[in-house]
């Protein structure tokens, strides 16, 4: 199949500046691309790296980009190399969204598609707010449905966090699931502390909700001292910037991970390649958004549906760092 191809860059600001262990967050930053097919069928895709992950920068990605031609065919995209794994997340799901598989891509209102409200059968993870805001704000996501939780931690000094985080647990309803996400933030010591206090509370019929897992309590290159902890504590673990690329997911399931890994489709590599390794394998998985606009988002989705197990929720409870992304999307899509 031949393309005419077309992409334009994009700068998004968040609401609010997204604070985690890798730092402050203020700008998304993407790419928009247009894949028109000889039926002139339409399939939008993005590229939304996030070099800091783990993925390419987003300098390489428009290098990438800018060096093809305006015409395409589905062998360059399916031969982009592994370096670049936002950019095949993205060219492959242009062509999958013009081939019509998901109910998108007609003729007609291609550029509407993408702009009408996901619905998804798997419930929804919202993210709170580092630090004490989390206490104020939780409330407002709980009205709007969420159940499932996830808070960044190994932001502050870990004794200030656990205050925050005695008060967050007493302050949620009991019927809620609390993610904790380190970011891979944590020293050794304190990944146990935070373990230890998890096991405990729970032991001694303190924990009035439960907490699902804590993800990437150690920096990556730490595989082992996490597989350690793992066999340690009842409280599970899961893997999210050690999995970033399917390449890393591949190697640490080899290397004998069998808990949980978080999955972001946005920067994870090849669809295509993801859903063979996932069912070869029945990991235990939990998908993630990186901040995409509602077109990767789509594609995410897709995936999710596809993939989860054990009907984990997923993470992409995050339009309230956003404002409005309607009228800004459609005008972009319409420049191109």
């Amino acid at each position: 199949m031949r393309y005419q191809f077309k992409f334009r860059p994009y700068q998004r600001r968040f609401g609010r500046s997204l604070t985690t262990n890798h730092g402050n967050w203020d700008i998304r930053e993407g790419i928009i691309l247009r894949l028109t097919d000889e039926t002139l069928r339409v399939g939008w895709g993005e590229i939304a790296p996030i070099s800091w992950f783990g993925s390419e920068t987003l300098e390489q990605a428009l290098d990438f980009c800018r060096q093809l031609p305006e015409e395409i065919t589905d062998e360059i995209i399916f031969s982009i190399p592994d370096e670049l794994p936002a950019c095949q997340f993205g060219f492959e799901s242009a062509c999958e969204w013009g081939s019509g598989k998901w109910g998108v891509g007609s003729k007609g209102d291609e550029k509407n598609n993408f702009l009408t409200p996901n619905s998804s059968l798997l419930p929804y993870s919202g993210l709170l707010p580092a630090g004490e805001a989390a206490l104020n704000q939780w409330e407002t996501l709980w009205q709007q449905g969420y159940r499932t939780f996830k808070w960044k931690i190994g932001v502050d000094a870990i004794a200030h966090e656990l205050e925050i985080f005695e008060s967050l647990i007493h302050t949620l309803p009991a019927s809620t699931k609390l993610r904790l996400d380190a970011n891979g933030g944590l020293t050794y010591e304190e990944a146990n502390l935070w373990l230890w206090t998890c096991d405990n509370l729970k032991a001694n019929g303190e924990l009035p909700l439960e907490i699902e897992f804590i993800e990437q309590p150690l920096p990556v290159g730490q595989f082992q001292q996490m597989l350690e902890l793992s066999m340690s504590y009842e409280t599970a673990i899961a893997l999210d910037e050690s999995v970033a690329t399917l390449g890393q997911l591949a190697a640490y399931y080899q290397q004998g991970w069998r808990g949980i890994f978080v999955i972001k489709p946005g920067i994870v590599g090849s669809p295509s390649r993801l859903r063979k390794f996932c069912h070869q394998h029945q990991i235990d998985t939990v998908f993630s958004s990186v901040f995409e606009t509602a077109i990767a988002r789509l594609a995410a989705l897709q995936l999710a549906a596809e993939l989860s197990r054990n009907n984990r929720a997923i993470g992409f409870g995050i339009d309230h760092f956003f404002e409005q992304e309607e009228t800004w999307l459609q005008s972009l899509c319409n420049d191109l």
